[in-house]
């Protein structure tokens, strides 16, 4: 606990000691000097606590590599970036990696990120224009040029120097990509094969025809699968004429996992994307509002359904205490439904015989659990309707089995909805996630309630004469 502690401090020391550093007046040469001492996180981490005019004079003292390797672990970076003078911006970008600094860029406002980019020099200029051509959804948009190659016909000797040439500006070195005399590549040779092989080898001896590879306009949600099973340093993303763009990194494979999961929770949450901290009120409302007013519509049947079943709750009111208690078993069992099939569905190769073992096998799954929960609450709900609501035995347990047998109803045609419904969507070419929990929750609702009341009016009010 004392350690925890004294990082905590450590740390707001360090936070006072650049803002110190910062508005002590000194030049920027002396300000820029001091805070080479400071690690670029501390920078970083300190930046959303400074007010903008201590900012700013960290823009000015600080040289564009500083600035780049700060942005570099900003979240918000394009706030602070949208606050340099435009040179100043330009020189940071041309500093930072080139997916990163699309990244960046692509979040500025069209005009200053046009004059940002036309200020910049060549090559990076090129190498951020051709990523930010890519739409977000096509993993083009999410590699980097930071990779190495060589020529097919090169010695391991050769190999090796223009590895060294080209590793002071690209270090992303594990994985060395071959091409051939026209550009067009040929596979990959890892950097440990490269080392190890005699100077008289021939390099094709060492070099991994099957290596696998992607192509920029192919759709990350599509590709993700692969590139999480491939478990690579990095993979190559080729243009449509088969020469190397880009690479895509396992830490980006890291990022692209986490933003699916951020949209694909969005969406369960009957959100069209991810919301954060600073997305303006109105966004956030404009988000939400269509989901729910399809919502409100379903609820409205719910609650008409209900009411056609006024007359079965006036004349046996008991019943409406145990409503709840099916509708969220319901809600429960198709939500669980629907996750395991949109994982399942991730898979592009899925075969309809795999689809319907599926359904089949959600169901059982279903049914099983129905049975087991429908029999504790047959016991557990007649005998409290026995012992605290004054019923006889034989009227508490006829309540308690007809809970029970709606409940088992209700668990088995949840897990098909929870199943079919995202099946469908997948089908007509809309992703499955957005077939969500609040609908399907709400579907779930609507069966529960009609094989509740059902039950209740045919069994308890039909036959038993309750």
């Amino acid at each position: 606990m004392r350690n925890k502690t004294k990082k905590i401090t450590d740390r707001t020391f360090d936070y006072e000691k650049i803002t110190g550093i910062l508005t002590g007046g000194g030049s920027p040469s002396a300000i820029c000097r001091s805070l080479r001492d400071f690690h670029s996180g501390q920078l970083a981490a300190s930046l959303p606590h400074m007010t903008t005019e201590t900012r700013r004079t960290l823009y000015k003292a600080a040289d564009a590599q500083m600035l780049a390797q700060i942005l570099e672990r900003c979240d918000d970076a394009e706030i602070f970036t949208g606050e340099m003078d435009l040179v100043k911006a330009a020189r940071t970008m041309e500093k930072i990696e080139p997916d990163k600094a699309a990244d960046i860029l692509r979040a500025l406002p069209a005009g200053k990120r046009k004059a940002i980019i036309e200020l910049m020099g060549e090559p990076k200029k090129s190498s951020i224009m051709m990523l930010a051509s890519y739409s977000e959804d096509e993993l083009g948009s999410r590699m980097t040029t930071n990779f190495v190659t060589v020529p097919t016909g090169s010695s391991v000797k050769e190999a090796m120097r223009l590895l060294v040439a080209q590793a002071a500006d690209h270090d992303n070195i594990s994985q060395i990509y071959v091409t051939d005399e026209k550009g067009i590549y040929s596979g990959a040779i890892s950097l440990k094969d490269l080392i190890i092989a005699r100077d008289g080898c021939d390099l094709a001896g060492i070099i991994s025809t099957a290596y696998p590879y992607f192509y920029a306009d192919d759709r990350i949600d599509e590709c993700l699968d692969y590139l999480v099973d491939y478990s690579e340093e990095s993979v190559p993303v080729l243009s449509d004429n088969n020469t190397i763009l880009g690479v895509i990194t396992s830490q980006d494979i890291v990022e692209l996992v986490d933003d699916e999961l951020g949209e694909d929770y969005a969406r369960l949450g009957g959100l069209t994307a991810e919301e954060d901290l600073n997305e303006p009120f109105m966004t956030s409302v404009k988000k939400r509002l269509p989901w729910l007013v399809v919502l409100l519509g379903l609820g409205m049947v719910v609650s008409g359904v209900v009411g056609i079943f006024e007359a079965v709750v006036a004349q046996l009111t008991i019943i409406v205490c145990f409503q709840s208690l099916i509708l969220d078993m319901a809600g429960n069992v198709g939500t669980q439904s629907l996750a395991v099939t949109i994982r399942v569905l991730m898979d592009e190769q899925l075969s309809g015989k795999k689809k319907l073992n599926l359904l089949f096998k959600e169901m059982r799954v279903g049914l099983t659990n129905g049975m087991i929960l429908g029999v504790l609450s047959f016991v557990g709900i007649g005998s409290y309707i026995t012992l605290f609501k004054g019923l006889s035995v034989t009227h508490a347990f006829a309540v308690s089995a007809c809970i029970g047998v709606s409940l088992l109803l209700a668990m088995v045609i949840s897990s098909m909805v929870g199943t079919v419904i995202p099946m469908f969507f997948k089908k007509v070419g809309v992703d499955p996630a957005v077939a969500s929990g609040p609908l399907i929750t709400t579907i779930n609702d609507l069966v529960a309630v009609v094989s509740y009341y059902g039950l209740t009016w045919l069994f308890l009010i039909g036959f038993v004469k309750m």
